[in-house]
């Protein structure tokens, strides 16, 4: 059992009947009051963020997990098959155990985190940044970054994400996988 100061992003737990991974946390001591921590769960099953406040020293369930890297070889369906890098026995995933499975390229590498109770997988860790390029956009337009303007663009995964003006079709652009949004444009 762990306490509430043990706490941390990534962190997995066992919360009404479900395991939950820890996304943001917060303490707060407040001047008048009991300390509590105030956090943002998601659901590894159904993939649901729900915020919960615990109170300073309650109990909370610790899940150990252990972390492998996973390339991602290609997606059937609303499954997406994986291949550890290590040993090569590969594993299938449903669509929700990924945050962002739209800007997922074939042969990117995750971190997908395994109970080890039951070894099963219970969610995807994507990189902090994917670099794809731009399948569809508006055509660019030459020293137009002084305003902070942006306009759609289709991405070779499918995805849509808000570039500048200046972004055209075929330059790569650095995206930020938790959010989902545009970082930079990266030059080769």
């Amino acid at each position: 059992m762990a306490t509430t100061s043990d706490i941390r992003n990534g962190l997995c737990i066992r919360y009404n009947h479900d395991i939950f991974k820890v996304i943001e946390f917060l303490h707060v001591k407040p001047g008048k009051g009991p300390a509590f921590v105030r956090t943002k769960l998601k659901s590894v099953t159904t993939g649901k963020v729900i915020d919960n406040t615990f109170s300073a020293g309650h109990k909370i369930e610790e899940v150990r997990v252990e972390t492998h890297k996973y390339q991602f070889l290609y997606q059937e369906g609303e499954f997406y098959h994986f291949m550890h890098v290590e040993d090569f026995t590969q594993i299938r995933l449903l669509e929700a155990a990924l945050d962002m499975p739209n800007l997922l390229k074939e042969g990117e590498v995750v971190t997908i985190l395994i109970n080890t109770e039951d070894n099963l997988p219970l969610s995807v860790d994507m990189p902090p940044h994917v670099v794809l390029e731009v399948t569809q956009t508006e055509p660019g337009l030459k020293g137009n970054t002084a305003t902070n303007a942006t306009k759609p663009a289709t991405l070779e995964t499918g995805a849509e994400v808000n570039v500048p003006l200046f972004i055209n079709e075929g330059d790569k652009v650095k995206v930020e996988t938790e959010k989902g949004t545009y970082k930079e444009r990266i030059k080769e």
